[in-house]
């Protein structure tokens, strides 16, 4: 009903300028990314769900993914005020959770307590992972010790959000966002000419469906910019397609490191950094140089009981990246400041001024 349409609510939008703005969702876009989450989860008839509920109800993936779903499949919703691992572990035993949305680092520190502790969690059978790129090995330890299924989706606050994800029965691909959701159009444009490329090629994702906002909250100007004439998304985001039509992310267009006429894209770092047996977390951004107009710059935080210093891991990057991608330095943080939805927040990491 078009009526629905001058009757939405506003959320705050995950920025995709650096600035924050206010998405208008619909009621017609929330139901739609509702309904086309719960068939991806997959029939829920003859069963009894329990939903966990760690992610803020604030943010639009929480909204969607815990609120919104609980409702539509008249599942028990377990509130929590915030997470606490403890807290979370107890709850999913004892209320027999089966779906539990969130992000990598909710599913790390379960791992990590239950590995320590015994717990058993066998009742989980369902969790999307969303908010950042989901750590291969979390996955697995999590699907171990669950039985359930752990994928990686992809969303963005101005599609409702819920856009992209593996399939939890069926071929799933490490690293990717996986496929479309139900009744969602996805492809990937030249970042000049705006033409579709083939898969394979990097250019950025853009999204069209039912779950995607009407605009952007008396901001004409931004949704010239992101919403086309003909109802595709610029979402902001670096990725390609594969043969098969799995979609990979890599890296925010915004993020990109530009060195001495070298384009370089700091998930590509991340990963290496993330292979040194000591490193625990990852996070690489741009440091404005003089010469260079930016050189790479890497913050981690590192497993517990390690130690390793920042000329051993730049000689760890030697041979897995090519020179203008190594870090020019390597700083050890005992945390990464992230957001409510444990996004690593890459701004905070340099002084002001520092960062391109």
């Amino acid at each position: 009903d078009p009526r629905d349409l001058h009757s939405f609510p506003t959320r705050r939008s995950s920025d995709l300028t650096g600035v924050a703005k206010a998405a208008s969702l619909s009621h017609r876009s929330l139901v739609a990314n509702t309904l086309q989450a719960r068939a991806w989860i997959g029939d829920v008839k003859d069963r009894h769900e329990v939903l966990m509920a760690a992610l803020p109800f604030t943010h639009s993936y929480g909204m969607t993914a815990c609120h919104h779903l609980a409702v539509q499949a008249k599942a028990t919703l377990i509130l929590q005020p915030r997470f606490e691992v403890k807290r979370v572990v107890r709850d999913c035993r004892r209320y027999g959770v089966t779906l539990f949305p969130g992000v990598p680092t909710m599913y790390g520190a379960i791992v990590t307590y239950c590995t320590r502790h015994r717990v058993n969690l066998s009742t989980v059978r369902a969790c999307i992972s969303g908010g950042a790129s989901l750590p291969v090995a979390v996955q697995n330890e999590f699907e171990k010790l669950t039985r359930g299924h752990l994928v990686e989706g992809y969303g963005l606050t101005e599609a409702a959000p819920i856009t992209h994800c593996n399939p939890l029965r069926g071929k799933r691909k490490l690293g990717s966002i996986g496929l479309p959701l139900p009744n969602t159009e996805s492809r990937i444009v030249d970042l000049q000419t705006r033409q579709p490329l083939r898969h394979g090629q990097i250019g950025e994702l853009q999204v069209r469906g039912p779950q995607v906002m009407t605009g952007y909250w008396r901001l004409p100007d931004e949704n010239e910019r992101v919403l086309q004439a003909d109802g595709w998304l610029n979402t902001g985001d670096l990725g390609y397609r594969d043969a098969e039509g799995y979609f990979f992310i890599v890296d925010r267009k915004k993020e990109i490191i530009f060195c001495g006429g070298y384009n370089i894209y700091p998930s590509e770092v991340e990963r290496v950094l993330l292979e040194h047996e000591a490193v625990a977390e990852a996070a690489v951004t741009g440091m404005t140089d003089a010469y260079y107009g930016a050189v790479v710059t890497a913050f981690v935080v590192l497993r517990s009981g390690r130690q390793v210093d920042q000329e051993e891991l730049i000689r760890f990057c030697h041979g897995k990246l090519a020179k203008f991608k190594i870090p020019r330095t390597v700083h050890v943080r005992s945390e990464l400041p992230r957001n409510m939805l444990g996004k690593v927040i890459k701004r905070q990491l340099l002084p002001a001024g520092g960062q391109v």
